[in-house]
């Protein structure tokens, strides 16, 4: 039995963590990270061994309830032997030291994991990149709460959450981060480069900028709308889910912004001072509400992150004085029925789990969803589903059984075919249910009885 289908070789389905507390020392000269981990959490299944991943980096002695104990490790996994089988809830505390040259893994979906920048490292870890700089049990099923401690060269700015703790000692500066929400592996983040600082009003959020100096008024202008959009978002999806939202803009290019938790991070090549990629900004913005809080108990439902991303794109679109969503979700159908129909949006398959048409489909599930039910039951659903799940998992069937819960309409038979089917189907005419383009106020709140996940 796997933890994950998609990433058969990632986690470990016995057991459950409940807090990583991580205290790593990186030289960014040299690129070198020695670390200690302790990980504190409960077995779900009988066990004679704790399995944890681990890429590229190695262990030195590990520890099982502060007492030295054996292991072994392969060029994934880290295994340490139990003197006494665990049963069903027991817990465990587990220390290891590990060190070496962190570097992205090799993956079919790329290279992910910890990088080095011309001038600092980041962290992009989607879907199976965390252990290139921890051990942890990297299935996005497992969320844990948080300390970092990490200690680096005093002229670099380090970004990973709220800062509890900063000092400097004997040239070297230490910065502490603590998180109280529980986070998927894949989310927690590492920026680390030379940046200037700047607050962000958003509203009832407080927000930051951490960007190159020498592309300020770039930054400045590409990310004025940010208030804006998530008063906007705010309006649609439900109040802000985490206790900050940040934005690392990174000197060096990148392929595609990246979310983490509470964060969105840009490559310099996303900038241009014109708001040419606003609606990257809008994507990575919607994530902290699907993706990060609301969180995938399984890859094969990716498209509960990316398609619900994917579409607040359009909303802020129309909530702007841009293009509808209406407008946008038909002028991608069309492009989409131009392309192979070979894609289930609802089990896609591990090789086109970041396909675009995922994306665009699962965008499109969820216009067709709303062309049916009406803009009020609509965006309803929207903020029920942000809330029933904040901080947890969910899965597809949850999505469908709260739709039809909300909006009192059979709807078994449109998701069967913009999920199910690899067909891409006809959208409903446009103004079907007779909604307006804006978002109702809430006026009832569903709560279904709890199906989180940890």
């Amino acid at each position: 039995m796997t933890s994950d289908p998609y990433t058969p070789q990632s986690g470990d389905h016995r057991l459950r963590v409940d807090h990583y507390a991580l205290s790593i020392d990186y030289r960014v000269t040299t690129n070198r990270l020695s670390g200690t981990a302790v990980i504190t959490g409960h077995v779900v299944e009988a066990t004679s061994a704790l399995t944890f991943d681990l890429v590229g980096l190695r262990a030195s002695k590990v520890q099982l309830a502060g007492s030295k104990t054996p292991f072994r490790q392969s060029d994934r996994k880290l295994t340490v032997p139990l003197p006494a089988p665990l049963q069903p809830g027991d817990a465990f505390t587990l220390t290891v030291a590990y060190a070496g040259a962190p570097r992205p893994r090799r993956s079919r979906w790329g290279a992910i994991g910890w990088e080095e920048l011309e001038d600092g490292a980041l962290v992009a870890s989607q879907p199976t990149g965390a252990p290139t700089w921890f051990p942890c049990n990297d299935v996005p099923s497992d969320k844990a709460t948080y300390r970092i401690e990490l200690t680096t060269d005093p002229e670099y700015t380090v970004v990973v959450g709220d800062v509890t703790e900063r000092s400097t000692r004997k040239g070297r500066r230490t910065w502490v981060f603590d998180s109280a929400v529980p986070t998927a592996t894949y989310l927690v983040t590492v920026q680390i480069g030379t940046y200037a600082h700047k607050a962000l009003d958003l509203g009832s959020v407080r927000g930051e900028l951490h960007y190159p100096s020498a592309i300020a008024a770039r930054v400045k202008a590409d990310f004025a709308p940010l208030p804006r959009m998530m008063a906007a978002f705010e309006d649609a999806f439900g109040p802000y889910p985490l206790p900050a939202y940040r934005v690392v803009v990174t000197p060096d290019e990148l392929d595609i912004p990246l979310e983490a938790q509470g964060m969105g991070v840009f490559g310099a090549n996303h900038i241009d001072g014109k708001g040419g990629l606003e609606r990257l900004v809008a994507h990575e913005l919607a994530h902290q509400w699907f993706g990060n809080s609301v969180g995938v108990r399984q890859w094969r439902d990716i498209w509960l992150n990316e398609g619900f991303a994917c579409y607040a794109e359009w909303i802020w679109s129309e909530r702007s004085g841009g293009a509808t969503a209406d407008a946008k979700a038909r002028g991608h159908h069309a492009r989409l029925a131009r392309l192979p129909q070979d894609i289930v949006v609802g089990d896609p398959g591990p090789d086109l789990m970041f396909d675009d048409r995922v994306y665009k489909r699962g965008a499109l599930t969820l216009h067709a969803l709303r062309l049916t039910i009406g803009d009020e039951p609509f965006f309803r659903l929207l903020r029920t589903w942000t809330a029933q799940h904040r901080d947890a998992t969910a899965t597809t069937a949850d999505f469908r059984v709260l739709a039809e819960t909300v909006s009192g309409v059979p709807l078994a038979a449109l998701l069967h075919a913009w999920l199910d089917r690899p067909e891409l189907p006809a959208l409903p005419g446009a103004g079907d249910a007779g909604g307006t383009s804006e978002a109702a106020p809430i006026t009832e709140t569903i709560l279904l009885p709890s199906q989180r996940g940890h």
